[in-house]
């Protein structure tokens, strides 16, 4: 079996040109819906899809042998940094529509929440809709953006104590939260694709140098693209490791890395620096990597071909990485 535990919703259009009426009128004409039906969602989950190769969600998935898919927001698209109402609606609307993917495909769909991370208003308030997607709607795990300023400012490191409510709450609801940084905007530098490498470098280190997991013990966090650059820069943090009396390799085992990475190599050096049972498959498909690689005709996120084609795993490892990392971490 395998589970993808890096997928994100695939929306009928009426979603967005909801969330391009919110940021027009600014909340002056109230909340309203988008709309969304049976109908409409079903066919935006099986038309071929020009972002995706001109393949649907639900082709990519068959392709691909992906039994199960866990589906959170589309990162790029929560624009954290607007106006704190804005960004609840929209939030709890795409939530919403998770919800009912989920309810037409129950046997290949889970939910992740968004959160409406308004640096406006508190994690407190942002961990009432986590509480609503979990206890309500039936969602699995939630989904956190380390930097809802979206690169605009600074946000507050994730050993800080302001992310506390957070980390309370999913460890009341005994749900994974997976990082994935959201939109980048001006005049930020970067692209919101490296943003998000850029976000997962600094959790890995601020999570790992912190208290949280003494004052959470049972939380469980997934990063996102393996990691951003920790595995492949992580010698540069063994002496540090040593003179706390451990080692980095150590360290690194608090957290959970997801497959999402789109080479081989990448992967091989992901599993050996952090090992199988602290990695699991994710392959944000489709999106990103959906287009044919040239040289080898394959889907660029045809990540569990990669996988497949590391002939040092393990028949243990690769059940690991596939199925049973993802069951015991979210409850499946």
């Amino acid at each position: 079996m395998k589970i993808d535990i890096h997928g994100h919703v695939t929306a009928p259009a009426s979603l967005y040109a909801y969330k391009a009426g919110l940021l027009s009128h600014r909340g002056a004409h109230g909340r309203g819906s988008a709309g969304v039906t049976d109908e409409t969602l079903r066919a935006a989950l099986d038309a071929p899809n020009p972002s995706f190769g001109n393949v649907s969600h639900m082709e990519h998935l068959n392709n691909a042998g992906i039994d199960l898919q866990l589906i959170s927001p589309r990162p790029y698209q929560m624009m954290h940094s607007e106006q704190a109402k804005l960004v609840e609606w929209f939030t709890a609307e795409t939530n919403d529509v998770i919800a009912r993917s989920v309810s037409l495909e129950p046997d290949r769909f889970r939910g992740v929440a968004g959160l409406p991370q308004s640096m406006d208003t508190s994690p407190e308030q942002w961990a009432a809709e986590m509480r609503r997607a979990v206890t309500e709607l039936g969602f699995v795990g939630v989904m956190l953006n380390t930097d809802p300023y979206e690169g605009t400012a600074q946000p507050p490191a994730l050993s800080d104590r302001f992310w506390y409510p957070i980390w309370e709450a999913a460890s009341e609801l005994d749900v994974p939260i997976l990082l994935h940084s959201a939109g980048c905007r001006p005049p930020a530098r970067e692209t919101y694709s490296l943003h998000f490498i850029q976000e997962e470098t600094i959790a890995v280190i601020s999570l790992i140098n912190s208290s949280v997991f003494d004052d959470f013990p049972g939380l469980k966090i997934i990063v996102s693209h393996g990691g951003g650059a920790i595995p492949y820069q992580r010698g540069r943090f063994f002496p540090a490791a040593m003179r706390k009396g451990t080692t980095f390799s150590d360290q690194l085992r608090k957290l959970y890395y997801d497959t999402c990475l789109y080479t081989q190599d990448s992967i091989e050096l992901l599993v050996r620096a952090v090992g199988s049972d602290r990695t699991v498959f994710g392959s944000e498909k489709p999106g990103t990597g959906s287009h044919i690689d040239p040289k080898t005709g394959r889907w660029i996120d045809d990540i569990h071909l990669l996988i497949e084609d590391i002939d040092w795993l393990t028949d243990d490892d690769r059940s690991r990485l596939f199925e049973n990392n993802a069951k015991a971490l979210f409850r499946l």
